[in-house]
């Protein structure tokens, strides 16, 4: 089980793990949130930045051969991570709430969210005027779901039935913007216009010819140009409503990337404003996790792979960075294979030992269904029925063995 204590930073020796820091990880040099120190550089590290630390007592501290030091590589990763959050008091979000106990908050506040969705689609669709004060009431119950314990909306918004994409990618994008602000430490009013950003990105869809959308080929050329219309035509649709520019910076620039290839713009780098980086990062991910008539959703594992390819090209690398370690290496949905055989899918990630998250074992070894579904902790459980060590052997496509996670209850 895991067990943490409180040091001093001068007691910090090479091989601890450090799991958690007097205070937020943002502004720090350290990418991973919960790390075993192997250099005499990150316990200097630690040492400038905190007072105490605590650390896992149940790892035992191995010995490791010192390694050059990393500063001003670390140091550039911060100042870019800080730049983050400019003119931003930082916030520091603790969970307040197990993942078990949110769950029956989260799926009230995500049914509430969807109604207003369906409701709000329809106004569009009819070219009505949005109600945003509407929209913000319903998105606060999530925004604070997340806020206790980010796991509930993260796990429940992967349970996706057959739908209209648009309305749960609109759903979805409202809970990984969300989830990242929160990551980020921003404060309460930036979570509020992540989570209405992220559930407008696409409102200008509506607008368009629904068969646009229903096409399993290649869009023409002439089709693409009407396709990128929908980021004007959804800024368009929030004229004279009151929402924030960093609300109508999603909408404006979510297609945009970082290397200068997106549209309507072509902006590149620091040109476009924080909130569209963010967007374009959770934009991506989660088209990539959907299904779509043109092409398969991909497991969240893969998706954090390929994310991590597009660093500093498409994408910025400390928002994917920070992405990866709101949901987690192992994201939720993610199905994987242990190292016992047995098959199990991801429902919550650990924050502090980020390769040991929380999974539901649904396969035994020999790869038939168990009786009745488990749960297993892998912070705290160890070892497998024979004494050996249990793992995480590796992460399997979303379809593997036939399993559909929507069938699923935790």
């Amino acid at each position: 089980m895991l067990r943490l204590e409180k040091i001093g930073v001068d007691q910090l020796r090479i091989g601890m793990f450090v799991s958690e820091l007097d205070r937020p990880w943002l502004g720090t040099p350290f990418l991973l949130q919960g790390f075993e120190i192997t250099t005499e550089d990150e316990i200097s590290q630690l040492r400038d930045l905190c007072s105490h630390v605590f650390i896992d007592i149940t790892q035992p501290a191995k010995p490791y051969a010192k390694m050059p030091s990393s500063s001003p590589r670390r140091s550039n990763r911060r100042d870019k991570r800080t730049e983050l959050l400019r003119g931003r008091a930082p916030t520091r979000y603790v969970d307040q709430k197990t993942l078990y106990n949110e769950l029956p908050a989260a799926q009230e506040a995500l049914q509430t969210l969807g109604e207003t969705v369906r409701n709000l689609f329809q106004v569009r669709r009819a070219d009505t005027t949005i109600n945003v004060a509407e929209v913000k009431a319903a998105v606060e119950p999530m925004v604070n779901s997340i806020r206790r314990n980010p796991d509930a909306c993260i796990w429940l918004s992967r349970l996706r039935q057959q739908d209209d994409y648009t309305y749960q990618h609109s759903v979805a994008c409202s809970v990984w913007s969300v989830a990242l602000g929160r990551q980020l430490s921003l404060p309460q009013e930036d979570l509020n216009s992540l989570a209405l950003g992220g559930l407008l990105l696409d409102i200008g869809k509506l607008n368009l010819d629904p068969e646009l959308f229903l096409r399993p080929d290649q869009l023409t050329p002439e089709e693409w140009v009407v396709m990128q219309t929908h980021v004007g035509l959804g800024i368009a649709a929030l004229e004279g409503t009151g929402v924030n520019r960093d609300v109508l910076d999603m909408i404006q620039h979510h297609h945009e990337r970082f290397d200068g290839s997106g549209y309507p713009s072509r902006l590149k780098g620091d040109e476009i404003p924080v909130f569209g980086r963010i967007a374009a990062v959770i934009d991506t991910f989660d088209a990539m996790t959907s299904q779509r008539v043109y092409a398969r959703a991909i497991s969240p594992s893969e998706a954090i792979h390929k994310l991590n390819k597009y660093r500093d090209t498409t994408l910025q690398a400390e928002i994917v960075d920070e992405f990866i370690q709101a949901i987690g290496v192992y994201p939720a949905g993610t199905i994987v294979e242990l190292s016992s055989g047995e098959i199990a899918v991801v429902v919550a990630e650990g924050r502090v030992r980020r390769l040991r998250p929380t999974v539901t074992v649904l396969l035994d070894a020999d790869k038939l269904p168990v009786d009745k579904p488990y749960v297993i902790d892998l912070r705290e459980r160890l070892n497998d029925g024979h004494g050996k060590p249990l793992d995480i052997k590796t992460s399997l496509p979303s379809d593997a063995y036939g399993i559909d996670i929507a069938d699923l209850t935790i």
